[in-house]
């Protein structure tokens, strides 16, 4: 590769828009400063040859209670930018190793010229929060502090157990939706490494009866390998219940390796201490669990499982006690509706986030018999009430949202499955959605997932439906009440 700028310096190509100005007007570092750099281990990197992004694990993993300074959002950087970030990597490096290495890509500047580029570089990407530096490789290492539940400021009340959005300038799929209008980029994808689950929760959305199948450790390490070719970010690792597949922890191993955001959804009843280890050294992993009730026998009672209300509130403790970030789901129901808070004051003394909703959907092989746990309309009534007192900016979102629902427009897509999300379900077929597996878009046993990606004709179908194309739901009567609230 050869220097745009020739010698005018790489720093003026670093970065793109408003940050270019950044660094071009940045100060030159000389003297005693940071010997060693390196990329923070909560970070991804992404590199698309004509440009770089870089993210932070916010846009998939799991809020904690205090999210002051845990955002630090996107970054896109330019083809040179990209270069510079991957021969940063995530070990400490000395300045001079680093700039040797780019050398070889810019055979037209000057090692000097480089070096110091790259120490201006990457000392604004260390304001935005993406890199660390330090005089010494002991102390390069030391400011890549991992999450811990013991910086989180005490908790008090039950406001901040609720999800609310904090608005971000762009997402993750925003940023790159500006450099593939055309293909659609897959960024997540969600594999269910097993059918089988210990537990038999009254609502779940799976039919569990002789669910006893497992993905292919082969096959599930050929999914990995084309995920990191395609440039994947998030993975989702689920069932049934994922822990039952016996290479569960390998699993998590390789999905390290190739620095992949992974949220693990299990109900926890079988975590261990290897587990525990190996979530440990993924400083990109969350987890997120059901809990739904602090009264064992209605906790017990969802389940079908004996016993299991102790088993999952102690394994939350114990990824607590290890510092792995996690998120408490607490689905409301007819058997909850009286004591779900009691789960949200209990997680929010142990600064734990956790969020709940009371939308309960139909078994995936269109049997109702699980909707029969659905609230009335005036339980989610008196529910909505309640969070409305309990967090005041929550009416305030709900206004903001349905004045964004006015943009909307019969040409806008309907959903962001095969926009930007998949799944794989153990057996190798791929659907739009966890939820949707009557509607199989392709099989990873028989062409490669981005062939499916690309050229499967059902993912095309669903692509190219727009609102326009569900005229009684763009009518809606509710639609219609929130566009009158909101003036």
């Amino acid at each position: 590769m050869q220097s745009a700028g020739a010698k005018r310096t790489l720093k003026d190509n670093l970065f793109t828009g408003d940050d270019a100005t950044r660094i071009a007007s940045s100060l030159t570092f000389y003297g005693d400063g940071p010997m060693y750099f390196k990329q923070k281990s909560n970070v991804i990197f992404r590199n698309y040859e004509s440009f770089g992004y870089i993210t932070d694990n916010r846009n998939f993993g799991y809020k904690k209670t205090d999210n002051n300074g845990n955002d630090i959002g996107d970054k896109i950087v330019s083809q040179s930018g990209a270069v510079f970030l991957s021969i940063l990597g995530q070990k400490p490096q000395t300045i001079e190793d680093i700039a040797k290495k780019i050398t070889v890509q810019f055979t037209n500047v000057d090692l000097e010229t480089i070096k110091n580029d790259a120490r201006e570089f990457f000392r604004i990407l260390e304001q935005d929060g993406f890199v660390v530096s330090g005089k010494t490789l002991q102390e390069c290492d030391e400011k890549d502090s991992r999450f811990s539940y013991e910086v989180l400021k005490p908790a008090i009340g039950t406001s901040d157990c609720y999800p609310i959005n904090k608005t971000f300038n762009k997402s993750s799929q925003e940023f790159l939706d500006e450099y593939f209008k055309v293909e659609p980029q897959l960024t997540s994808l969600h594999i269910e490494i097993t059918n089988k689950c210990n537990e038999r929760c009254v609502h779940c959305y799976l039919p569990h009866e002789n669910s006893a199948n497992h993905i292919e450790t082969d096959l599930f390490y050929n999914i990995l390998e084309q995920c990191n070719d395609m440039k994947l970010l998030h993975l989702t690792l689920t069932g049934g219940e994922p822990m039952l597949h016996k290479n569960f922890s390998d699993f998590l191993k390789k999905c390290k390796e190739y620095n992949l955001s992974v949220n693990v959804l299990s109900n926890l009843t079988l975590l261990n201490d290897e587990i525990i280890e190996e979530m440990k050294k993924n400083r990109l992993l969350g987890v997120q669990v059901s809990l739904y009730s602090m009264d064992p026998k209605i906790h017990d009672a969802i389940t079908n499982t004996k016993g299991s209300f102790e088993i999952t509130k102690n394994a939350i403790l114990k990824l607590k006690e290890n510092d792995i970030p996690l998120q408490i789901s607490c689905p409301i129901m007819k058997q909850n509706k009286n004591s779900y808070k009691d789960v949200l004051l209990w997680a929010k003394t142990h600064n734990i986030h956790v969020g709940f909703d009371y939308v309960i959907i139909a078994k995936c092989d269109n049997k109702t018999n699980n909707l029969i746990n659905r609230l009335p309309i005036n339980d989610i009534n008196e529910i909505i009430k309640d969070k409305i007192v309990d967090v005041p900016q929550y009416l305030e979102l709900v206004e903001l949202e349905a004045k964004n629902k006015r943009n909307d427009t019969p040409d806008d897509i309907v959903c962001s499955v095969c926009h930007s999300s998949i799944c794989i379900a153990e057996n190798g077929n791929v659907y739009p959605c966890a939820g949707w597996q009557g509607y199989v878009v392709g099989n990873v046993n028989e062409e490669s997932l981005k062939e499916i990606w690309i050229n499967s004709k059902n993912i095309q179908h669903l692509r190219a439906l727009r609102k326009r194309d569900f005229p009684k739901c763009i009518q809606c009567l509710e639609k219609s009440l929130l566009r009158r609230i909101c003036g």
